[in-house]
């Protein structure tokens, strides 16, 4: 072994791995920086983060010689490398030379670690470009030398800036096709200047560049001896991204799941939004309001004496308090508001426009609630910045709403006045459809309407067991849905006289009867519609309240509402009774000439004609109405209502 440790070689092996240790402990403690490129089509935003790549020495020899064959492929003129190549995924983006999903590359210079998103520039994937700028530090925008700012910059900027990033490098990219004129590149600084203070933002780096030929990228360029400023690289490996004020901030852990292995622990886990914690410390649970100490503050390594923002902890209490996933552990001296209305901006990601009034997931944070929008209140010219009038907001639209949730939630303002970083963590939130899953909107709340902090629900004394046992039966709300013509009224009718006969009080909401009084404002529009059944729900739920057994007789054509109705109740309350009429059938009957009227274009928005039916995927019950008479639908329906 001795001779072994002498041999040149053998030395030479240690080295390296004393080399390869020490690159990788450095590499270890590099600070990270997120950012974005982003712009309008065609600006090179692709072509830029291959040159990052390429010039960070990230590329392996074996990727390289891949990229200079489809760089021949594709026909790339003028250089032996088409850098977009490196970004550009997907077949489509390839062929059409654009791109369309949002592309996450990792890149290390000697100073810093990053992670860089490409999105795309085409106004028809916006929402995309808010995806990747959700969790980014710094935003490159690139502006063609040739084309200037355009609507798309304008656009990008204006979304950047709203969601909270507040480093901004304004990259004037193909300055090689303009012969690096400094005239053109300080017009486009000029211009974008103007438009940046028109939307609050106090500053950002121009930089002239060109992606294709590596102009002030990683080095200064001679063909630019005018300008004095950094490299694109300078500036990102030394652009400040300190935590240092979000870990000042009031202590904020969002809990995201309760730790119970066993009997003798129970811990509550979540990585910490703001703020730092130290056993001992007094925390408030919200919603509810309970206070306690943190008695321990575990992780993975063993217990710590102190946490801070951007860790992620189990923590335990020192008492037994009730705390669940979606509640807020914050410190009990400052904590969180909480409200179930507010003002919030948003930015509408669905082909699908929003339908004001109907229920979406709204997910904030961990916690997940039912929320509805109202009317928007103005939607944003991103050209103008004018504010607009809006009914609803169509695919990539940037809207100011009211949002009312059916229960409180923890929140804090997206931007909080005299705050630089936004409270991504409890300000910043998701809206998701309930029949689809899909997201649909990207949020931000503004405040909590005064209302909804001023008006709180009076206790009473008398509560809905006392009134159901005054009447001795169980309160149930049955909701007869079906095509017009299906025959919820006729059959609701039977099965009420029936329950009469039993000595049990009803009450029949029929559709048509509440046209007549309670909702004769409303149209025939789908936000009408659902204006329509959250109003009888609303009313369905006093009855309820009050002991009845409701039945409602509506065609409410659309599952989420029904829903929205089921989520007002308690549990089994809800029964929802499918009068299954085939279209055909219903239209023969047509005992009110409806169908008539819609056939010949008379009658707008009628259900089954030029409006949907959406019918139940797992009624309560069924009833097929070409099989049952009338009567024996009744019978049925009390029977299993009451065995």
């Amino acid at each position: 072994m001795a001779a072994r440790s002498e041999d040149p070689v053998y030395k030479t092996d240690a080295l390296i791995a004393e080399d390869i240790d020490a690159y990788l402990e450095q590499h270890q403690h590099k600070s990270m920086l997120r950012f974005i490129t982003c712009g309008s089509v065609d600006d090179g935003k692709s072509t830029l983060i291959g040159r990052l790549l390429y010039d960070s020495k990230m590329i392996f020899e074996d990727q390289l010689a891949a990229l200079e064959a489809d760089s021949k492929r594709v026909g790339t003129q003028g250089q032996n490398i088409d850098f977009a190549l490196l970004v550009d995924g997907l077949a489509a983006e390839r062929e059409q030379g654009i791109t369309i999903d949002v592309a996450y590359r990792f890149f290390s210079t000697e100073k810093r670690k990053f992670i860089v998103a490409d999105t795309p520039g085409h106004e028809q994937y916006t929402r995309n470009m808010v995806t990747g700028a959700s969790t980014a530090d710094l935003a490159v925008i690139l502006i063609d030398a040739r084309k200037g700012v355009l609507v798309q910059t304008r656009r990008h900027s204006y979304l950047a800036h709203l969601i909270g990033i507040r480093n901004i490098v304004l990259a004037v990219n193909k300055m090689d096709l303009v012969d690096y004129s400094r005239e053109r590149f300080d017009e486009i600084v000029a211009d974008y200047r103007a438009f940046a203070e028109s939307i609050g933002i106090e500053g950002f780096v121009p930089i002239p560049i060109s992606g294709l030929a590596g102009d002030n990228i990683a080095t200064k360029s001679q063909t630019t001896p005018w300008y004095e400023g950094p490299t694109l690289i300078d500036h990102l490996e030394t652009v400040e991204v300190d935590l240092a004020d979000t870990r000042e901030k009031p202590f904020r852990m969002a809990v995201q799941w309760v730790n119970r292995p066993n009997l003798d622990f129970r811990g509550f886990s979540g990585q910490i939004a703001a703020g730092t914690v130290r056993p001992g410390d007094q925390v408030r649970v919200l919603p509810s309001g309970k206070v306690s100490r943190i008695e321990r503050i575990v992780t993975f390594s063993g217990d710590l004496d102190k946490a801070v923002a951007g860790q992620s902890v189990t923590l335990t209490f020192s008492d037994e308090i009730d705390c669940s996933r979606g509640d807020v552990i914050a410190a009990a001296e400052d904590p969180p508001q909480a409200a179930d209305q507010f003002e919030a901006t948003l930015v509408w990601m669905a082909e699908e426009a929003l339908v004001p009034g109907r229920s979406y997931w709204l997910k904030l944070g961990t916690r997940t609630v039912s929320a509805t929008v109202q009317p928007p209140k103005y939607q944003v010219n991103v050209n103008s910045m004018d504010r607009l009038a809006a009914k609803t907001l169509d695919l990539n639209a940037i809207g100011v709403a009211e949002i009312h949730t059916d229960r409180d939630m923890v929140f804090e303002p997206y931007k909080a006045d005299g705050e630089a970083a936004p409270n991504t963590a409890l300000g910043g939130f998701i809206l998701i459809d309930k029949m689809s899953n899909g997201t649909v909107a990207a949020g931000m709340l503004n405040f909590a309407l005064r209302r909804s902090q001023n008006v709180h629900r009076q206790a009473l004394a008398i509560d809905k067991p006392t009134r159901s046992a005054l009447k001795n039966q169980t309160p149930k709300v049955l909701w007869f849905t079906g095509l017009s013509g299906a025959g919820k009224s006729t059959v609701a009718n039977l099965v009420e006289q029936r329950l009469v006969r039993m000595n049990r009080h009803t009450f029949l909401l029929d559709g048509d009867n509440i046209r007549h009084g309670l909702n004769k404002d409303l149209g025939f529009e789908e936000s009408d519609r659902i204006e329509n059944i959250r109003r009888v729900g609303e009313v369905a739920k006093l009855m309820a309240d009050a002991g009845l057994i409701v039945l409602t007789a509506f065609i409410s054509p659309f599952r989420a509402e029904r829903d929205m109705v089921r989520a007002m109740l308690d549990e089994g309350e809800f029964v929802e009774v499918f009068v299954d009429t085939p279209l055909e059938v219903a239209e023969e009957r047509d005992v009110k000439g409806l169908y008539k009227k819609a056939r010949e274009g008379k009658l707008k928005n009628f259900t089954g004609i030029d409006s949907p039916y959406e019918p139940p995927e797992d009624p309560d019950i069924r009833i097929d109405t070409t099989e049952l008479s009338p009567e024996e639908a009744a019978d049925m329906i009390v029977a299993k209502l009451i065995p």
